[in-house]
């Protein structure tokens, strides 16, 4: 494919890696939010890269395989205006933070994004079984090789990203971060800064509920998959969160602004070593996320913003107890 024209999108820096201020996150592209068209979801794709955005976020969990495979089918002939960043060691069994399995992985990883190098490899989750400088040293003679340009961590404390950093430097942490989701702020990403690493904030929009499209459980595709996985989809937290997203819709509409816009905004405002991901399998929605880019909150706004949204304000828990045991933050 030729490449496609791309308007700018302001830029901010991940460490040593310069991105525009949006990406995209490409899981919910594999089903796990709702039935997915890889036909129209090329075309997503392709529209994205049109708008701007270059950081494509995947994992070589995400659909067994199948996103990887999208995100190289959709970018062949693209490579050079994009950045690509994946994941290793998401499956939930020992031993995939070893050297050997991290090897392997990168190489399934290349294949199915039909690329020889990635441009953000992160380690999904910290195996408990393995020392996180094994895992890292591993990682980083990928990068000697030339098949990684810069390495992230996901979901981490500070204590294991001052250890993984002793061993390469971390370009990137991507942890979920949100309005509703902000203890981070406390502890890890002051330690980020300190060591000059980005912080790339994955489920933006809170799964979805701080878009403001969400009115009802009813309407929510793939409901009970979500409700087992995360509980703030359980109709007593989804009411609480619901309410918070109405005083949320207030503050959005008296901006001129959508609730995912006023959202996204407030990231983006939290530093520019912050760049979120949010994920869509809608055109309509990858352009209104993408206006964010444009919000500017002035100190009154924000203050607001984070009065209605203390750390804690989420009610239900991020994820199930069976998930809960794989987060390290």
């Amino acid at each position: 494919m030729k490449a496609i024209p791309q308007r700018a999108l302001p830029e901010r820096c991940l460490g040593a890696l310069r991105t525009p201020a949006l990406g995209l996150g490409a899981m919910g592209l594999s089903g796990l939010y709702g039935p997915a068209d890889d036909r129209h979801s090329i075309e997503l794709l392709h529209h994205a890269v049109d708008a701007g955005v270059k950081l494509f976020d995947t994992a070589d969990v995400y659909g067994s395989g199948h996103n990887e495979s999208l995100l190289g089918r959709a970018l062949t002939g693209l490579r050079g205006q994009v950045q690509i960043a994946t994941k290793t060691g998401g499956a939930a069994a020992p031993g995939v933070g070893r050297p050997e399995r991290i090897r392997l992985a990168i190489e399934a990883s290349l294949r199915r994004l039909q690329t020889d190098h990635v441009d953000l490899y992160y380690l999904h989750r910290v195996d408990p079984t393995v020392p996180i400088e094994d895992s890292v040293g591993a990682m980083a003679q990928l990068v000697t090789q030339g098949k990684v340009r810069h390495l992230g961590l996901s979901e981490v404390n500070a204590e294991t990203v001052q250890k993984a950093h002793h061993i390469h430097p971390i370009t990137a942490v991507q942890q979920e971060y949100s309005l509703f989701v902000r203890d981070s702020e406390r502890q890890l990403f002051p330690m980020l800064r300190k060591l000059d690493i980005g912080i790339v904030a994955y489920s933006p929009l809170g799964r979805g509920i701080l878009s403001g499209s969400m009115t009802n459980l009813e309407q929510i595709e793939n409901l009970q998959a979500r409700q087992e996985r995360y509980p703030r989809f359980e109709p007593r937290a989804f009411c609480a969160n619901m309410r918070k997203v109405e005083a949320l819709r207030e503050i959005a509409t008296a901006s001129g602004l959508t609730p995912a816009q006023l959202a996204l905004g407030w990231l983006l405002a939290q530093g520019d070593d912050v760049v979120p991901i949010p994920g869509t399998r809608k055109l309509k929605n990858l352009k209104s996320n993408l206006r964010a880019c444009t919000v500017i909150l002035d100190e009154t706004q924000i203050a607001a913003i984070e009065q209605l949204y203390p750390i804690g304000a989420m009610a239900g828990d991020r994820y199930s107890s069976a998930l809960a045991a794989r987060v390290q933050d």
